[in-house]
């Protein structure tokens, strides 16, 4: 709900600048005058336009690509940690339960600990000291037969597994769009909307119509890679529901 409220403030103030630049340029520069070089004006327009496009289409491209792989990733974390807790009830007793013990304390961490810390752009040490833990537990493990072995290589590649995800998605937690390319998205939204200004038109009503509908529309774009951009602690965000769903299955196969 908040996310859609300042989606319509952001438009709103935008729409009612843009339209206000319109005015204020119809006073200043003679209708004839515009007129006179709509052809010039046009085609710049034209080059303008298709350049900024170029540019917001591969920073929308960017954002969600990078969304879309911070959700597998961590989809993929969590499968990781669950694959652990379900090989480790083929090991003996102690093992079985320092793995499985291990394993269900990282997801809780997870969620209880790591995801609101995310949210604030930090990190969660207890969370990472769990993991920790948990790949001595894996690693420490002597395997006596053929089939512990068996067990003991699978969960290694988990525990690879498991770390790579894990510093992808804190990494993913921190990276965002460069600070220059949102200077240039924003100056070059403010320059290709005020440069329909100078398109000449004798309805004023319908010049404001059609500068106020482009103007939502490149707002929304730009609002929309604004809330993509940070995963974890952005306006939209991935959330913990994989690791809820891992926390869940453990508890149900430990009842």
């Amino acid at each position: 709900m908040a996310t859609a409220l300042w989606g319509i403030l952001a438009v709103s103030l935008t729409v009612v600048l843009a339209v206000a630049g319109l005015v204020v340029l119809h006073r200043l520069v003679p209708l004839a005058l515009r007129e006179e070089h709509n052809d010039t004006t046009a085609t710049l327009f034209g080059a303008l336009y298709v350049t900024y496009a170029l540019m917001v289409g591969f920073s929308a491209y960017f954002v969600s690509y990078q969304y879309d792989t911070a959700q597998k990733n961590v989809e993929s974390e969590a499968s990781s940690v669950e694959e652990i807790y379900r090989l480790a009830g083929q090991l003996p007793e102690r093992e079985r339960r320092e793995v499985q013990g291990l394993a269900g304390a990282y997801a809780r961490s997870v969620v209880e600990d790591g995801w609101p810390l995310m949210e604030q752009g930090r990190l969660s040490p207890r969370a990472g000291a769990t993991a920790d833990e948990l790949r001595r537990a894996v690693m420490g493990f002597d395997p006596d037969t053929g089939g512990e072995q068996a067990i003991y290589s699978q969960s290694l590649t988990l525990i690879q597994d498991l770390d790579e995800y894990r510093a992808l998605r804190l990494l993913e937690a921190r990276e965002g769009i460069p600070a220059i390319l949102w200077v240039v998205l924003l100056v070059g939204g403010v320059t290709t909307v005020a440069s329909t200004f100078l398109i000449g038109m004798k309805n004023v009503r319908l010049h404001a119509l059609l500068v106020a509908a482009f103007t939502v529309v490149l707002v929304l774009v730009l609002y929309t890679i604004r809330a993509l951009e940070y995963p974890f602690d952005g306006i939209v965000q991935v959330g913990p529901e994989a690791f809820e769903v891992v926390l869940s299955n453990i508890r149900a196969g430990g009842s």
